[in-house]
Order: C-alpha cells, then structure tokens, then sequence
C-alpha cells in the first residue's frame, strides 16, 4: 500500500528495544514536528478549506500522540531527552523542490508529509510486529493506522491541488530516492535513524 522501496530490517526494533528511552523521546520529537509541519501547510495554503480543515485535525492529532509519548516516557521513569536533528528528514527536505511554481512547492511539501508518514507508518508496523513488549507493540500498532491514514491525506490533497505537477510520476522520484536514502539507515534507535 505504501509503495517503499526498501522495508526495514525487522532487527531494527530489537535496537530501538535496546533503548527504550531513546526511541521514545526521538518518537515524541517527530510527532511534535509532524504537528508543525501541518501548522505550516496550513499557514501557507489557507485558500483550501479542506486541507486547512484536515490538517487542524492531524495538527491536534500529533499533539495528541506526543503527549501519549510524554506519558509513556514518564511512566517508565525516563525523561525527554533534547530535541536532536533528524537527518532522514532534513535529506528529504532537501530532495523538495523549491525552485519551481508556488504550486511544484506546495505539492511538493505535501509528497514530503506524506512520504516521512508512510515511513512512519512502515517503521511502527515493525514495532508492533517485533517489539516484545506488548503494551509499546500495541501502542505502535494504532499509531500505525493512524500513520497510513496520515499519509493518505497528504498524498490525496497533492493529486486534488496540483495544477502544474505530474503528481504520480513526482511521487514515484520520492519513493525512489528515499529507497535509496533509507539504506544509510536503520542502525540507531531513531524512529527514521
């Protein structure tokens, strides 16, 4: 359904296991700025009310999981570590354009969202498929869904707005070139490390 190019190895969740708090505060970080990214696709495209409507929804909906993720990282007696770059995402950043029309920019920003969703989305499923702890296999099993969810409406609202882009051939550079970015991952307790 997601269309990745390249799967995660299912050992990655036993180093995200290896240290639990890690991957719990690096999860925390990409839910809050999967918060802000949609604040901005709104504060940039207010002219759809649709999107804004929806990405209110996912906006309050991310907030939502990080504080889900607040609450776990305290109950297990751990606190939130600093924020740290993620260098997944700001590759994918980069891959944007931003040098076309308004409309390449914004599509674009939308394949973004979508493509760092559908990565999370794939990377919770094999949480919840091998971590062995069955609270967290659970609790990344309904974010998985909400994930997928997440990434179909950032990638339906680029094929009902683009005016000037051939969405489904640009989509298909995206999974290509994060195909072959994500290789240089995998190895470190990050939710895209």
């Amino acid at each position: 359904m997601l269309g990745l190019k390249l799967l995660t190895d299912p050992r990655w969740a036993n180093i995200a296991a290896s240290n639990l708090h890690e991957i719990l505060s690096d999860h925390a970080w990409c839910e809050q700025k999967a918060a802000s990214n949609a604040i901005t696709l709104i504060t940039q495209n207010p002219e759809y009310e649709d999107l804004v409507h929806e990405l209110t929804a996912i906006a309050i909906e991310e907030m939502q999981h990080f504080q889900m993720v607040i609450d776990i990282i305290k109950e297990r007696g751990y606190v939130l570590s600093r924020e740290r770059k993620d260098d997944y995402v700001g590759r994918l950043m980069k891959f944007a354009k931003k040098d076309g029309s308004r409309n390449q920019a914004f599509v674009d920003r939308l394949l973004f969202a979508a493509m760092i969703e559908a990565r999370s989305c794939e990377r919770f499923r094999v949480l919840s498929k091998n971590i062995k702890d069955e609270a967290l296999a659970t609790f990344y099993h309904d974010l998985m869904v909400s994930e997928a969810n997440h990434y179909t409406t950032f990638l339906n609202f680029a094929r009902k707005y683009a005016t000037d882009v051939d969405v489904e051939k640009r989509w298909q550079e995206w999974l290509t070139f994060e195909g072959k970015l994500i290789q240089s991952y995998g190895t470190k307790e990050y939710i895209h490390g």
